[in-house]
């Protein structure tokens, strides 16, 4: 038989035909949906489910590559590139960011670049995957399960038309599969209101359809009413938001905002926050653990379930860690024994340091990887070191003791005005004295973010550029200890949606509809969840490197833990990857040496009283951005403790666009997104070869003037 990968995959836009980063094979049901599917099959209640379980394995292509973080946190406020320039163009908005896909022809630093084309094409592969389900569903006899799989394909073809409608503005909808081989290449794009409205539609109906609890059949990450509920309230808070403003007024704001907070209220009833911000991301113990399982995350990439299993692994570990291989001096090595690998792709602006409260936010320690464990003597020089560093054999650090760390202290610390205080702060290779006051050992690496009043932690890299440093306090978001090659896979589902953001969801209309107070009180129950408990040891670091072994917290042991690592202990002597393991992890963090505050175990607060007296750091950053009015202060402090709360889950770009602060926060706290255009850059570049490819109906190719008019502005 026929497979009807061609059929359903190419035919349902012409672009899925002339594909870039896929190709239109007969592999692609099983690579990009986890099924291969018949003419047959497809035409029973057997192939409705097969197809209707192949939807989840679309989202799978968002984590697959650089495109994870080139087209959803580049080119804003929280995080600018690093030395590696390999997605540069989307965070500095230059000439390079173009409606044709960047290659190395066109400047590209690899080949390795996002290509604009990249999401428009996924995402018409999941429509029309999702319009055929929609149909076959009524092959199914059972009601429930018909039911089920319908809510999964209008969700999927909404989901993914959100994202089409977030980054590019109106598109082509296509809502009907295509029948036999011929390709279309004459489509309407319609407009951005059309296409918001198809999102809200599908959403809506997926809200009707999906079951409370995610079915037996797919796990815990199945798609509930709530996973809908969600991105539905997102949608109709898009639609009176100011990227929309130019038409949504015949759409009653009253009512819009009315309903996303009822849904939101819907969602935060059934779907609970976890009781410690670290379960979601920082204790990860291993395949499908058991934090992969908390009522708080509404939907996730899955890529613990061979089920899925595709084109498209799980590469996030790369790209929020500095370059420690790099510029430690041989101090740090990296292995798959510690969780992530050293891309530097993803380096935390001076901004997102310092929204945060360092002593009382407990988010900030639990997100941040500040210490690095000394793995590796091979570089040790015995006398040499010490006189070089100008420090005493006693001082001299051991294997397992601080490598690498950072100190995450605010601008005005007295300690840090000028280098007496702890001595002199450097990377590996460069002479400094920094000896730990804690433990009375030299640190080889050591930065602090703040010196005498400045930002200097972008001036320690390797090629002394601060706009392209390796050098970074990252965080531990997709660390994954699992993983049995250095380069390998990660295994950890990727939360794509929580009720943690459907709490900010429902402040922002609260702050939209002048309900400022309110939004405060919505607020404030996160960050009673982010206060330091009582009895907290606030110096207590993990991430997701402890899936690494049993005895540091994981499920299983690393099936290589007994191999040999690419470390050597004081003696040279090779150390085995468990030896490694326990070298690097270390189970602190600097937040005693960052703040200057006395050991303590008490409870903190975080509790905002009114509007009126927002915390420091939120009026340091609303003073740096010129804020003025209630209404400009209210949603700019939304967006602040979305960096708090949500700091890279995959959506900052998407989300500034919609509330029209792009621009604004880019220019004042990214500096190297220093290309960005108001009334441009809010929007993506249609992809030429998607235009170029577009006939006339009776079959003559476009006109320049017609393929102009089908770009967006600027392009």
């Amino acid at each position: 038989m026929k497979y009807l990968n061609n059929n359903i995959a190419c035919g349902a836009l012409l672009v899925l035909a002339m594909a870039g980063t896929t190709s239109c094979s007969d592999s692609f049901l099983e690579e990009d949906a986890g099924h291969k599917v018949t003419d047959l099959v497809l035409e029973t209640s057997e192939g409705a489910e097969k197809m209707a379980a192949g939807l989840y394995a679309n989202l799978r292509w968002h984590f697959g590559y650089e495109w994870a973080y080139g087209i959803t946190l580049y080119g804003c406020d929280e995080f600018t590139n690093g030395a590696d320039l390999t997605s540069e163009c989307w965070n500095t908005y230059d000439n390079r960011l173009n409606p044709l896909d960047c290659t190395t022809a066109m400047g590209a630093a690899n080949n390795n670049c996002p290509p604009v084309s990249g999401l428009w094409d996924e995402m018409y592969y999941g429509i029309s995957t999702a319009n055929l389900v929609i149909v076959r569903a009524e092959n199914v006899a059972d009601a429930n399960s018909r039911n089920q799989y319908l809510g999964e394909g209008y969700f999927l073809r909404g989901y993914n038309y959100y994202r089409l409608f977030a980054q590019y503005g109106g598109v082509v909808l296509q809502n009907e599969p295509v029948v036999g081989s011929s390709v279309k290449k004459n489509y309407t794009r319609a407009t951005e209101e059309e296409t918001l409205n198809q999102v809200i539609s599908d959403l809506e109906k997926a809200y009707e359809l999906l079951p409370q609890k995610s079915p037996a059949n797919r796990g815990t990450a199945g798609w509930t009413k709530y996973t809908a509920a969600h991105f539905l309230a997102k949608a109709l808070l898009f639609r009176q938001s100011e990227r929309c403003a130019s038409w949504a007024s015949k759409y009653d704001k009253a009512t819009d905002l009315n309903r996303v907070m009822a849904l939101c209220d819907e969602v935060i009833a059934a779907r609970p926050l976890a009781a410690d911000y670290a379960q979601l991301y920082a204790i990860w113990t291993g395949i499908d653990c058991a934090n992969e399982q908390l009522p708080e995350i509404l939907m996730a990439a899955q890529h613990g379930d061979n089920n899925v299993a595709g084109r498209f692994g799980n590469r996030t570990y790369n790209y929020f860690s500095p370059q420690f291989s790099n510029f430690s001096g041989g101090w740090v090595k990296r292995g798959q024994y510690i969780g992530e690998m050293d891309f530097q792709r993803c380096r935390p602006t001076e901004y997102t340091y310092s929204a945060f409260d360092n002593v009382n936010d407990a988010r900030m320690w639990k997100t941040f990887k500040t210490v690095y464990g000394l793995n590796d003597y091979s570089n040790y020089k015995a006398g040499e070191t010490e006189t070089a560093n100008g420090i005493t054999a006693a001082q001299m650090p051991k294997i397992g003791d601080v490598g690498i760390m950072f100190i995450l202290n605010k601008k005005d610390d007295p300690r840090f005005q000028d280098e007496t205080t702890y001595g002199t702060y450097g990377r590996g290779a460069v002479a400094h004295n920094f000896v730990n006051p804690e433990t009375g050992k030299w640190v080889p690496n050591v930065f602090p973010v703040y010196l005498g009043g400045k930002y200097v932690l972008n001036t320690y890299g390797v090629n002394g550029n601060p706009a392209q440093s390796n050098v970074f306090c990252g965080i531990n978001k997709t660390a994954d200890g699992s993983r049995t090659a250095e380069k390998g896979d990660a295994h950890r589902d990727v939360i794509m949606a929580r009720t943690g953001e459907t709490y900010l969801v429902k402040a922002e209309a609260q702050v939209r509809m002048g309900d400022y107070q309110g939004a405060i009180a919505t607020v404030n129950v996160l960050r009673a969840r982010a206060q330091w408990k009582n009895g907290e040891d606030r110096s207590y670091y993990t991430d997701g490197s402890m899936a690494f072994l049993l005895s540091s917290g994981g499920d299983v042991n690393n099936s290589t833990a007994s191999n040999n690592s690419n470390c050597k202990d004081e003696n040279g002597k090779t150390m085995t990857q468990t030896q490694a393991h326990n070298a690097s992890f270390i189970r602190k963090n600097s937040y005693y040496l960052s703040t200057g505050i006395a050991e303590t175990t008490a409870a903190s607060n975080l509790q905002i009283a009114s509007y009126n007296a927002l915390p420091a750091e939120d009026e340091a950053i609303l003073q740096q951005l010129g804020c003025s009015g209630d209404y400009d202060r209210m949603l700019n402090f939304i967006f602040n403790e979305r960096t708090r709360e949500l700091l890279g889950e995959w959506n900052r770009w998407e989300e500034l666009s919609r509330a029209g602060l792009l621009v604004k926060r880019a220019k004042a706290f990214n500096p190297e997104a220093s290309g960005i255009t108001a009334n441009k850059h809010e929007l993506r570049p249609i992809p030429q070869k998607f235009i170029d490819a577009l006939q006339n109906d009776d079959g003559t190719n476009l006109s320049d003037e017609q393929k102009r008019a089908w770009q967006n502005n600027g392009y």
